[in-house]
């Protein structure tokens, strides 16, 4: 084979194969060009591999057919475009659609939460039970507010970050089974309460709202949307509905949940931050609950908005949008 006749001969063909192999999305007639190229060129790859195994050029030709094939079977390089539509489409519609469940497990956990803290400021001593002789005390005089100030900061909002993530990842991987994710909530309602109980029985509620309301706001919102998410996904499979099988029910569902697992992400860096740099400020009370509802605001504003105007074109927060409506999961 002349190596060099050959290159000269075919290489305006790869090059349209490059091109068409970096499109966003082809066209009807650019897709069968795109699969006549790559056929042609996987051809060639195999011919220079037997015939005249030049290096450079095998390298070059097998980047081509890799990269063709990763178009045509639907794996594609990212696209700004892809983010922005996560953004704005995906993510709020994926949790938009499930409000009523997030909404329902944040009622259940504020009430039950209400109840035992009520409980242990009533009964002081089921809470010396758990947290022993002088807890509350000590929790009221220094360690509620020595928490958030024991680590630096950066490293203090990484740590809540991940520990966040983590509590939002097993509601959410859990939700297949439903009790796992119970089970989540009640251990964090407990500790809840604990500390509100002993805060509010040392009568140091300003001091307990003060510390918890600038991040635990938008960070409970988080943990709630991602339960109400999880239980969503263990009912799809309990109850598919009348047009869908089991599978197909869970399989929409769990990837609706991979997009709110991803959105989370977001969210709980931006409550960790908050946890980090704002609750123990110096700045005034008033200032640090107000930058906690003024997030919890825009996180809602942001959600009601895209969400309800993705809903409304039929947008389900499904990672696979040309699935929509043989999967798409029963709300």
């Amino acid at each position: 084979m002349d190596l060099d006749a050959f290159v000269t001969e075919h290489r305006d063909e790869w090059r349209r194969l490059e091109a068409l192999s970096g499109r966003h999305r082809p066209d009807a007639g650019e897709a069968d060009e795109l699969i006549a190229l790559y056929q042609r060129t996987a051809t060639h790859l195999s011919m220079v591999r037997s015939q005249a195994p030049d290096p450079a050029l095998v390298a070059h030709l097998s980047r081509l057919v890799l990269r063709a094939r990763a178009s045509i079977t639907g794996g594609r390089s990212f696209h700004p475009s892809d983010l922005l539509r996560f953004v704005t489409v995906t993510f709020p519609a994926a949790v938009y659609r499930t409000w009523r469940w997030w909404c329902t497990v944040a009622v259940s956990f504020l009430a039950v939460s209400a109840a035992l803290t009520a409980w242990f400021v009533a009964h002081p001593e089921a809470l010396r039970a758990l947290i022993g002789d002088g807890g509350a005390r000590s929790l009221a005089d220094h360690e509620f507010a020595d928490y958030y100030r024991a680590a630096p900061a950066q490293d203090f909002a990484f740590e809540v970050w991940t520990n966040n993530a983590l509590v939002a990842g097993l509601c959410l991987a859990g939700g297949i089974l439903l009790f796992p994710v119970l089970l989540v909530l009640a251990q964090n309602a407990l500790v809840v309460a604990v500390d509100a109980g002993a805060m509010l029985g040392q009568g140091r509620a300003d001091v307990f709202f003060g510390l918890l309301a600038p991040h635990g706001l938008l960070e409970l919102t988080a943990v709630f949307v991602a339960a109400g998410t999880g239980l969503r996904i263990g009912w799809s499979w309990v109850a598919p509905g009348p047009y869908l099988t089991r599978a197909q029910s869970l399989a929409g569902a769990a990837r609706s949940g991979v997009v709110v697992a991803l959105g989370l992400v977001g969210v709980l860096a931006v409550s960790g931050a908050i946890e980090a740099f704002v609750t123990p400020s110096p700045l005034p009370t008033a200032v640090r609950v107000g930058i906690g509802v003024l997030a919890l605001a825009a996180f809602l504003t942001y959600v009601v908005h895209f969400g309800r105007r993705a809903a409304a074109v039929g947008e389900t927060g499904d990672l696979a949008p040309d699935l929509r409506e043989a999967t798409a999961p029963a709300r």
